[in-house]
């Protein structure tokens, strides 16, 4: 019987990756898991206790300990501020890089050369030099690779968290499917386990538009979008797209995702400060939707741009609130968007949109907002089971 893998997860905050590996049913052995982040390694342990956990930077793992592990597979998630699209930008100028270029300029130089390899970060990192030092390396220590950029949508989750994905593996075991140098925005037709095959992109949003009212609830019927007038701000083709998502039955609705303790579901409402300011930008998600927007970092602390909120109340109509609702007071104006009774996911939820296992948890001590920053940081475990199981895969 072969030997479990040996893996090293670097950057490996709250453990999606070490889920993701655990959930492909690969038999494997995390060696060490490395990330400098106190809080995510607090987590780490609660739901790992038996992973050598070491905190610490990147920089300072000597090659000499790295050759020690002697590990088969590297997972790692790289700091995604340098390449995200609405930062600055600093590529491989920023900092937060050079530790993922230290990865890169010791893997040539390892006594034994890790067989697999499986990177994840945002959006953008696509186009960056990062990602030409990422190529340079590996052509040169003799792997092959597939890039992606896929979405949780792919296999069937209510979710929107389009991200860059990488496996790479030594030549001398070729993939299972044809690699191309396009990057690919769908699974692999072999790949274990996948559930659904389908088109991953995700268009990005137009800009929006000052229109305030609507005609079209956003669970109605087909509108058309020259003709839509709207009442939030949105253009009448994201409503359109909306519309379009939650009549797509090969997703899952978000009520299989939700938590069943509503009474204690009250510490996540919006406050009234919040409804009254930032009613004409939510996402607004039914639990019979089949699409939520992107949790980021600072959701539950921030509105604008975090990810969706959940309308619970399922027997009011939206449009029937914010219709003429500018010419309210604004004790009317609360009055009916407290209708609605929207609140935010709960951290369990966003976990299981995630993809994390039942038995995830977080240690008490984390507060709320702690624990929506790190799932904001965090990746969907089901694709990298996915990719995993991709990689390891025979031809």
């Amino acid at each position: 019987m072969a030997r479990p893998l040996r893996v090293l997860e670097l950057y490996s905050g709250i453990g999606g990756m070490h889920c993701g590996l655990t959930e492909s049913g690969v038999a494997a052995e995390v060696v060490a898991a490395v990330d400098v982040n106190t809080i995510a390694n607090e987590v780490y342990k609660y739901n790992f206790p038996y992973t050598p956990l070491w905190p610490k930077s990147i920089e300072g793992l000597s090659l000499k300990e790295l050759d020690a592990l002697s590990f088969d597979m590297i997972l790692m998630s790289p700091p995604c501020q340098p390449f995200t699209r609405i930062g600055l930008q600093g590529d491989i100028s920023d900092p937060r890089t050079k530790s993922f270029l230290y990865v890169l300029d010791v893997l040539p130089r390892l006594k034994k050369q890790p067989a697999y390899i499986l990177l994840e970060n945002v959006k953008g990192f696509e186009t960056s030099e990062a990602r030409e030092a990422l190529i340079r390396t590996l052509e040169k220590g003799g792997y092959a690779y597939q890039e992606f950029l896929l979405s949780p949508t792919c296999l069937g989750i209510p979710n929107s968290r389009l991200r860059y994905f990488l496996i790479a593996k030594l030549q001398k075991e070729p993939f299972a499917f044809p690699t191309t140098s396009k990057i690919l925005e769908e699974f692999p037709s072999q790949c274990p386990g996948s559930k659904r095959i389908i088109h991953c992109s995700e268009s990005n949003p137009q800009a929006r538009v000052e229109q305030k009212y609507s005609s079209c609830p956003l669970s109605g019927t087909d509108c058309d979008p020259e003709k839509t007038v709207l009442y939030k701000l949105e253009t009448a083709v994201e409503l359109q797209r909306k519309q379009t998502q939650d009549n797509d039955s090969s997703v899952r609705m978000l009520q299989d995702f939700l938590e069943g303790n509503v009474e204690e579901m009250s510490q996540y409402f919006l406050p009234p400060k919040s409804l009254l300011r930032y009613a004409l930008i939510l996402d607004i998600v039914k639990p019979t939707c089949r699409r939520s927007t992107c949790f980021t970092k600072g959701y539950g602390h921030y509105v604008e741009g975090t990810g969706s909120v959940l309308q619970t109340a399922t027997d009011v109509e939206i449009d029937t609130v914010y219709k003429s609702l500018d010419l309210l007071t604004e004790e009317e104006k609360l009055a009916k968007l407290s209708s609605l009774k929207m609140r935010y996911f709960t951290p369990r939820e966003i976990s299981n949109l995630h993809g994390f296992p039942a038995t995830f948890g977080f240690p008490e001590e984390v507060t709320k907002k702690q624990r929506y920053r790190l799932l904001g940081n965090s990746l969907n475990v089901h694709i990298v089971s996915c990719l995993i199981s991709t990689l390891l895969q025979s031809p």
